[in-house]
């Protein structure tokens, strides 16, 4: 193995505390997915157990994992973590509908002493509903994407631990709320219509191009810190610049992408049609009544 590697390999410390949460919160999901899906089979099938626990892998992958020890070292590993954070573990998690399971699953006296009061907090209710704004979800999402990737911001959480799980909590928690609409997890209602869906992640998708964009052509380094990092695997800094980019582009825009073409198919089958269809015949019907007849 080269020395690089294993050095890299042998410096890293597995996060104890982040692994304990990880494990603790599919524990939790896992125990109130089974009595839901005892209750309801049809809201809870097992595939939304296999995407939740698809995310905590992810996560794990992300941040508990020997990942960690070359984030430093390779920028394209760097974007990787940044890529599971933000546009592949949160929409598994969300899939997995976890509010209403993790609520289940916790032991009942900690859900009534803590869950209960901030469920009928109306300040917290209010907040949520803040957070969940598509408009808000979005606009959050591309200032943590452009905001943590200014040189300055990135080159402070590499070099203190202490900004870097800042920077990967702003990531995931930006990331809920960008995916939050999209996915709509059950029980939540839409606040935008289905077809909204469509320029709210091509939007997201241009602006992560462009990002990539200035990492594949830039003619010098952005982050100036990886010109000092060893050598691995034959990467000129330049080169793993360009790498990164590479990752950033072409993962990033299918996980864009693909959900949009998703989206745009359920919107133009006929189960859809017809229930649109249904709903506007309901709304004129309301209307009309409220209407004094015309001679």
């Amino acid at each position: 193995m080269n020395s690089i590697v294993q050095t890299a390999f042998d410096s890293w410390t597995p996060p104890v505390a982040t692994i304990a949460t990880l494990l603790v919160t599919a524990a939790i999901y896992a125990r109130g997915f089974v009595r839901l899906h005892r209750q309801m089979p049809d809201r809870f099938p097992v595939w939304r157990l296999a995407s939740f626990i698809a995310g905590i892998v992810a996560l794990f992958i992300a941040i508990a994992s020997p990942l960690e020890a070359f984030d430093d070292l390779l920028l394209q590993i760097h974007m990787t973590q940044h890529l599971l954070l933000m546009i592949v573990a949160p929409p598994l998690l969300l899939a997995g509908a976890p509010a209403i399971a993790l609520i289940r699953g916790t032991p009942s006296r900690v859900a009534k002493a803590v869950a209960g009061p901030v469920l009928r907090s109306r300040a917290v209710r209010r907040l949520f509903a803040w957070m969940t704004e598509p408009l808000v979800c979005w606009i959050a999402f591309a200032a943590a994407t452009w905001g943590w990737h200014l040189p300055a911001a990135f080159q402070l959480a590499l070099r203190s631990d202490g900004w870097h799980v800042v920077e990967h909590a702003c990531f995931l928690t930006t990331a809920l709320m960008f995916w939050y609409p999209v996915i709509q997890p059950w029980p939540s209602v839409a606040r935008w219509p289905r077809w909204a869906m469509l320029p709210y992640l091509l939007l997201a998708d241009g602006q992560n191009t462009i990002l990539a964009a200035l990492f594949m052509f830039s003619e010098h380094l952005i982050y100036p810190i990886y010109a000092t990092a060893p050598r691995i695997a034959g990467f000129t800094p330049l080169g793993d610049q360009i790498v990164a980019g590479a990752i950033m582009w072409v993962p990033g825009s299918i996980f864009y992408l693909v959900p949009a073409a998703l989206i745009m198919f359920q919107m133009l089958a006929p189960q859809y049609l017809s229930r649109q269809s249904a709903r506007e015949a309901d709304s004129h019907r309301r209307v009309a009544g409220q209407l004094p007849a015309t001679r």
